[in-house]
């Protein structure tokens, strides 16, 4: 029942104006997040240049005509582009220019102007349109001879052809301009919208699915694998759906990412590659939310697993960022992925230890230590120094840090106490020994230089 009300009270999010510019703002702010609209954008300004409109005007001296679509594999843009070539050259003779004349041609119409083919009027043009084919015929015919004449008087007015040609290009480029505007401004918002409505709905399933998974999922890696999983879907989703709000198809769409697949490649190279290996991290497990892991010159406790990098706390406070691609290439060494690690602790001991009697005590000694736990303590002789006898002693213990530390300084305190209590001299570094051992040799050092010096 408490699920129920703390999921209730979860969709009920205060999506006020402030808050979603504060989500909004914080959202973009995030590196990766402003990564993947970089991204976006970059796929959607090439994905544009594939999406086609099914009309494109025909414009001589800047002036609109008629629209044409396209026919067949033939771009409506092209259509367009030709027309105009055709009455651009029958104004480079400024001579009278005859009246168009309509032709058929199957189920086409040919306009021509002195025996020049200009248009060609498609059944797809008259369904457009809404009007029979001889109808929109005669009226691109009427068109084309009332916008010749016009032209073909600017230019034998003032100024002449380069003055009229001049400023016939300046108004088709802001005319083609304004059009161009008027057609994708409100595509852009539209699609704006899509991805807005979406990431506030992929961030409302995020902080819906924390509240239920604090209740029903203890793998913390596999809580946060189906969240982030969850959300960048919902995402992509927006950005599919926003496509076709901009008038994208999905075609188009392909082609976008596969012409940018190349630069985006080279440009995101690091970012891809952390972004897949953390996928790969997420999806493989070697270690968990949780874990203590050793990666390169980071030893931390794992605090949380992104598509970017792994947050690392360290043992002393510290939070390491470490990217996932070298997280996912270098070599990792999990201190925590069993419940026991074995402790190493060296001590010393002089040459003068009866090691049959002391092994048995220190033996005792580091099994009784906090920490330790009912496994067989292990000690070996390591190293024969010049002076003194390198002894480790292995036990097992929690294999997490704090407690492993606090175990091998238990360990040392109680090897040190029996060593005391049983008698056995540790080795003193700063003392080195100048003579024999064997007192009896002392004299004969002695009575030598003695002798020596009477005879002298």
């Amino acid at each position: 029942m408490s699920i129920r009300r703390t999921a209730a009270s979860a969709c009920h999010l205060p999506l006020s104006g402030p808050a979603i510019f504060a989500l909004v703002k914080s959202w973009v702010r995030s590196p990766l997040h402003a990564t993947w609209l970089s991204v976006l954008a970059v796929l959607f300004l090439t994905a544009a240049g594939f999406a086609q409109d099914a009309e494109t005007t025909v414009r001589l001296d800047g002036r609109a005509l008629f629209r044409v679509s396209e026919d067949g594999e033939i771009a409506s843009e092209m259509r367009a582009e030709r027309v105009e070539q055709r009455l651009a050259s029958l104004l480079e003779n400024l001579d009278t220019i005859p009246p168009a004349r309509i032709g058929s041609e199957g189920a086409e119409r040919i306009i021509t102007v002195a025996g020049v083919p200009v248009a060609r009027v498609l059944p797809l043009d008259a369904e457009n349109n809404l009007t029979d084919l001889d109808d929109l015929a005669s009226q691109w015919a009427a068109t084309i001879d009332r916008e010749l004449a016009r032209a073909r008087e600017r230019r034998l007015g003032p100024g002449g052809r380069f003055v009229a040609e001049t400023r016939g290009a300046i108004q088709s480029a802001f005319a083609g301009v304004g059009e161009s505007a008027v057609r994708t401004v409100p595509r852009v918002l539209a699609a704006l919208l899509v991805i807005s409505a979406f990431v506030l709905l992929a961030w409302a399933v995020h902080r819906l699915l924390r509240v239920l998974f604090r209740r029903t999922v203890e793998d913390r890696t596999l809580e946060n694998l189906i969240k982030q999983s969850v959300y960048y879907a919902i995402v992509l989703l927006g950005v599919i759906i926003a496509a076709g709000a901009l008038g994208v198809s999905p075609q188009a769409l392909v082609t976008g990412l596969g012409l940018t697949g190349l630069v985006l490649g080279f440009a995101l190279k690091d970012i891809l590659s952390n972004f897949v290996s953390g996928l790969l991290i997420l999806a493989l497990r070697p270690f968990k939310i949780g874990d203590q892991i050793v990666v390169g010159e980071t030893e931390g406790a794992v605090e949380r697993i992104e598509l970017r990098a792994t947050q690392i706390r360290t043992y002393d406070g510290r939070v390491a960022l470490v990217p996932n691609a070298e997280v996912f290439t270098s070599r990792i060494v999990n201190n925590t992925a069993d419940p026991i690690r074995r402790g190493n602790v060296a001590i010393r001991a002089g040459y003068d230890i009866d090691l049959e009697t002391a092994l048995p005590i220190l033996r005792e000694a580091a099994a009784g230590a906090p920490g330790v736990i009912d496994r067989p303590v292990a000690i070996r002789v390591e190293d024969l120094g010049a002076d003194d006898l390198e002894l480790d002693v292995s036990f097992w213990s929690d294999s997490r840090r704090s407690d492993f530390k606090d175990t091998c300084s238990a360990v040392r305190s109680r090897l040190l106490g029996a060593m005391a209590a049983a008698g056995i001299g540790l080795p003193q570094p700063d003392l080195r020994r100048l003579a024999p051992a064997d007192v009896s040799k002392w004299r004969d050092v002695f009575d030598g230089n003695g002798n020596r010096d009477h005879a002298g």
